[in-house]
C-alpha cells in the first residue's frame, strides 16, 4: 500500500512539473522581418522568436508559440489558450484589466512612407485624400478621423512586407510603416530604389502581457523581463537586425 501511495504521488509531481514546464506563447501573422520570419505557419526567427526563445531560457521552460491572426490572438487570450503575448501596447487594446504588463521591452516608430522624391509631410493630417497602405487588422489612431469621416482610404494587405511591396509599385502614393520594417525591407533595394519616411505617426513603447493567472509563474516572468532589459540582452538581440 506504501509502495502505491508513493508511486501515486510521484505521478502527481511528474504530472505538476510537466504542466508548468510549458508556457504558450502568440505570435501575429502580420508581422515581417526583423520582428517575425515564419515557415508554414510557425515562428522560426526574427526579434520577437528570439526574445521569446531567451525568456523561456531564463524561465527553464519550453515555448509552446501559436502564430495567430491578430483579431484570433486577443480571443485565444480571453479564452485561456495562450499565456504570454509580447510586442503589445496597452493603447492597441480595449482590455487590459485581466493582464499583468511587464515593463517596456522595445518601442515601435510608425512612420509615414513614400517612394524616391516624395516631400516630407507638415503633418498627418496633410495626406487626406486618396488611399494608404495600412495592415490587416491594425488600428492608427492618429488617422482613425481621417478614416470615419471618409476622406482618407485603408488599401490593406496581410502584413507590413506586403504593405511596402505595393507601395514600392506604385498602388498607392503613402503607406504606414513601422521603422524596423522599413530599414529590413530597404535593405535588399538599390539606393535609389529604397522608400522613405516622409513623417512620424506615433511612438509607442510595447511590452509583454501575462494572462493574469494563478496557475501561471507571472512574477517570475515579469522579473525575468526586467533582468534581460537591465543587462542589456534586448538591446543585444535588436542590434543583430540593424
Amino acid at each position: 500500500m506504501r509502495s502505491f501511495v508513493l508511486a501515486l504521488l510521484l505521478c502527481w509531481s511528474t504530472a505538476g512539473a510537466a504542466a508548468s514546464t510549458t508556457l504558450r506563447f502568440s505570435a501575429v501573422d502580420s508581422w515581417a522581418m526583423p520582428l517575425a520570419e515564419f515557415e508554414e505557419n510557425r515562428l522560426v526567427g526574427g526579434i520577437v522568436h528570439e526574445l521569446i526563445e531567451r525568456l523561456a531560457q531564463r524561465l527553464g521552460v519550453i515555448a509552446q508559440i501559436q502564430v495567430l491572426s491578430r483579431n484570433r490572438v486577443a480571443l485565444a487570450l480571453q479564452q485561456g489558450e495562450i499565456d504570454v503575448r509580447c510586442y503589445i501596447s496597452p493603447k492597441w487594446i480595449s482590455d487590459g484589466d485581466d493582464y499583468l504588463w511587464s515593463v517596456p521591452v522595445l518601442s515601435q516608430r510608425d512612420l509615414i512612407v513614400a517612394r524616391q522624391g516624395s516631400e516630407p509631410l507638415s503633418s498627418p493630417d496633410a495626406i487626406s485624400g486618396g488611399n494608404i497602405g495600412t495592415v490587416l487588422g491594425y488600428t492608427y489612431p492618429r488617422l482613425q478621423h481621417l478614416f470615419d469621416r471618409g476622406s482618407l482610404q485603408r488599401d490593406e494587405a496581410r502584413n507590413q512586407q506586403l504593405v511596402l511591396q505595393k507601395l514600392l509599385v506604385g498602388r498607392y502614393r503613402y503607406a504606414l510603416s513601422n521603422e524596423l520594417a522599413l530599414d529590413w525591407f530597404n535593405r535588399s533595394l538599390p539606393n535609389e530604389s529604397r522608400l522613405i519616411d516622409v513623417g512620424v505617426l506615433d511612438e509607442e513603447p510595447v511590452s509583454c502581457l501575462v494572462r493574469n493567472d494563478p496557475a501561471l509563474p507571472t512574477q517570475q516572468i515579469l522579473r525575468a523581463l526586467v533582468q534581460m532589459k537591465e543587462s542589456g540582452e534586448i538591446e543585444e538581440i535588436l542590434a543583430r537586425y540593424r
